[in-house]
């Protein structure tokens, strides 16, 4: 192995384990980062198998090793509101959502300090973005459809099925069919429809991973 790709593989491991360690504050999510980072991987994989958004191999890759860091910001947020018993009021929720800035200021740091890591390019957009809507209605910037990075369309769907099928301190866990067709009522208005349609189709893959 050569200096370059140890080097790499160290940055990308110890990122791993800051994404791992910023997780474990949030006693309700358990393995989230992983299996949103499988179901990250199945999606792309599929996209690049079909010939859609002219994805390939080293995307596939780049956004897999990026996708543990969507919720990096979430270091910023108290823990009394991450692990709040119940629904945040407005005011916390407001708060909750300052977590995408903060992870986009954390990332744009790291690439300063890093190097123009690609991944981490990826993983700017995503922790950025990963709540916006298709339909234009989400936050931090309300901005839609394809403004949307890709990878960032991505992840909103891997995040919301796993938040979905969770036990949450708020919620009880949905079944994975309940959970699927949550996403398929949400195609169009939160998800991207082309997303959607690949991410039904790979459903026992999906079950597998979670």
């Amino acid at each position: 192995m050569d200096e370059e790709k140890r080097n790499d593989d160290i940055q990308k491991k110890l990122i791993w384990c800051f994404a791992d360690l910023i997780e474990k504050r949030d006693n309700t999510t358990g393995q989230h980062i992983k299996r949103t980072s499988a179901y990250v991987r199945i999606l792309a994989n599929e996209l690049k198998e079909r010939g859609i958004y002219n994805i390939d191999e080293e995307y596939v890759e780049k956004i897999s090793s990026a996708a543990p860091l969507h919720d990096v910001g979430k270091i910023v947020i108290s823990d009394a509101i991450l692990n709040k018993p119940g629904q945040l009021t407005e005011e916390e929720f407001e708060k909750m959502k300052e977590h995408t800035v903060a992870g986009k200021e954390m990332l744009d740091t790291i690439i300063q300090e890093v190097g123009d890591q690609d991944y981490l390019h990826f993983a700017y957009d995503m922790a950025l973005n990963h709540h916006e809507k298709w339909d234009g209605s989400g936050y931090p910037q309300g901005i839609a459809g394809e403004d949307i990075p890709l990878s960032a369309r991505i992840m909103a769907v891997a995040d919301v099925f796993d938040a979905l099928i969770t036990k949450r301190c708020y919620k009880e866990a949905y079944s994975y069919e309940q959970a699927f067709e949550i996403i398929q009522r949400s195609s169009g208005t939160h998800f991207d429809p082309v997303l959607v349609e690949v991410f039904l189709d790979k459903k026992e893959e999906i079950k597998r991973a979670g």
